[in-house]
């Protein structure tokens, strides 16, 4: 636990809520992103899995009665974060709070960092790189990264391996000091590693991500399908899960990585898939042929206008089967059209809307960026942005814990510390940070995410002992 000093328990728990919200808000988007469009389907395409003889560890045996259509009592998903050791980084005394910080003095720190925009395959995500040097620059007003003050040196990469390679070799050529990932599906590890370069990403991608010699502070795609697992299991009891999911590269992917993670926990399931842009009655044919069989829970994957027709689809077949979906279909752009048809659905990621001091200094530092006064800024609406500002803003809380611990802070040396901590939030009060945590997946370093719920006449929050919902049972 953390140690919040003079805080409220209250005021913990609304800013954790937040924090941990805004993190998964972000990388749902990115489990989502997609430019390939599928055309509408006339038939549904059904797969159909049936579940591993494997058991994740801890995790109590499938009921031998079929699971109940309301979620059944639970204590917590969560797992619970290892004990620090003694040669384990130690985590410090809490969040700092970067406005009472003074200007850096120290000896800059170089920061190369490597974002994919204007490229190929539609991987454009200029927000990313913004947020990071925006969050850097009032970083250099309030203490720098441990006293030290940030440079960044941006390299845009255009979605080949041939940019993400020439970007590789203009940071080294620049002698840069560190290396930042903000979104790079093709990372020259080599390189950096020729160059003694440490790696730190906001989001692993593809399979090689989660083994490289690197460390990221999100589980990406897996980590979010494994946080649907352990609801599944854990909360609903549920022994068979019908998934809906459009037919494109985004919501393919975590379609996978969903399937994965319900084989772990061994739960049965079947896919229906559709098109991006289905009519009402298509998406009512996607509900209809997910819910034939009359699994224990329904997992819908579609985004958007797909989260609409999906909601409504199930209400207007008096279907009551509950459903588990991302935070993306928790915006008010979609409540706002739903209304109760939102009822018996539940979000992984969560949005909320407590004042606290950290929320205040995002909604200052971003207002430039979104080009709205700071009182309209809704950190939740970030999408990806919000990657690159959690990862500046928790490299500088990692760095100011390690100057309370009287240690030096150097590009290695934080990088080092971040790998042995244990239990330290990424900011403001995210998932702990535990990396190496998974075996399979040892560059991962956050685990936990949040799960809310739709309650009739509107408003959606958080469900009781679901605040911290951990993927680590459920990653392949």
């Amino acid at each position: 636990m953390i140690n919040t000093g003079n805080r409220s328990s209250r005021r913990a728990k609304s800013r954790a809520r937040w924090g941990a919200g805004l993190i998964a808000m972000a990388l749902i988007a990115a489990a989502c992103s997609s430019d390939e469009k599928a055309t509408p389907a006339t038939e549904a395409a059904v797969t159909t899995a049936a579940p591993t003889a494997t058991e994740p560890a801890a995790t109590e045996p499938p009921a031998t009665e079929p699971a109940s259509t309301e979620p059944a009592a639970t204590d917590t998903a969560a797992t619970e974060a290892p004990e620090t050791t003694a040669e384990e980084a130690p985590a410090g005394d809490g969040v700092t709070i970067f406005p009472d910080l003074a200007p850096p003095t120290g000896d800059e720190i170089v920061i190369g960092l490597v974002n994919s925009e204007g490229g190929a395959l539609g991987l454009d995500f200029p927000e990313i790189r913004l947020y990071i040097e925006a969050f850097s620059e009032y970083l250099n007003e309030h203490g720098g990264l441990g006293g030290r003050p940030i440079k960044i040196e941006s390299c845009i990469a255009k979605g080949s391996p041939e940019t993400s390679q020439a970007c590789a070799q203009e940071l080294v050529g620049k002698n840069v000091d560190m290396i930042m990932i903000g979104l790079d599906l093709f990372i020259d590890y080599a390189t950096f590693a020729a160059a003694n370069l440490p790696v730190i990403g906001v989001l692993p991608i593809l399979p090689g991500d989660y083994t490289a010699e690197a460390l990221f502070l999100t589980g990406g795609t897996a980590g979010v399908s494994g946080q649907m697992a352990a609801v599944a299991k854990e909360y609903f009891k549920a022994e068979t899960v019908g998934i809906i999911s459009a037919d494109n590269a985004g919501a393919n992917a975590n379609e996978v990585a969903l399937s994965a993670a319900l084989d772990i926990a061994g739960i049965a399931h079947t896919t229906v898939k559709g098109g991006d842009n289905e009519t009402d009655a298509g998406y009512q044919g996607l509900v209809r042929s997910a819910a034939e069989s009359n699994p224990d829970l329904l997992v819908s994957l579609y985004a958007g206008d797909g989260c609409i027709g999906t909601m409504r689809g199930r209400a207007a077949l008096g279907i009551e089967i509950p459903v588990i979906t991302t935070g993306i279909c928790s915006g008010k752009e979609v409540l706002s059209q739903v209304g109760d048809d939102a009822v018996g659905w539940s979000f992984v990621g969560v949005q909320t809307s407590e004042d606290t001091p950290e929320k205040v200094l995002v909604q200052e530092v971003a207002a430039p960026i979104v080009g709205v006064e700071p009182a309209e800024v809704d950190p939740t609406a970030f999408g990806l942005g919000a990657l690159g500002m959690v990862g500046i803003m928790t490299l500088a809380d990692f760095a100011n814990a390690m100057v309370a611990n009287g240690d030096e802070v150097t590009a290695q040396s934080l990088y080092d510390f971040l790998k042995a901590s244990r239990g330290r939030p990424a900011w403001p009060a995210g998932a702990q940070m535990e990396c190496g945590a998974s075996p399979t997946n040892p560059s991962v370093c956050g685990f936990t995410g949040p799960v809310a719920q739709f309650n009739a006449g509107g408003g959606v929050t958080t469900i009781p002992g679901l605040e911290a919902v951990s993927s680590l049972n459920y990653l392949p």
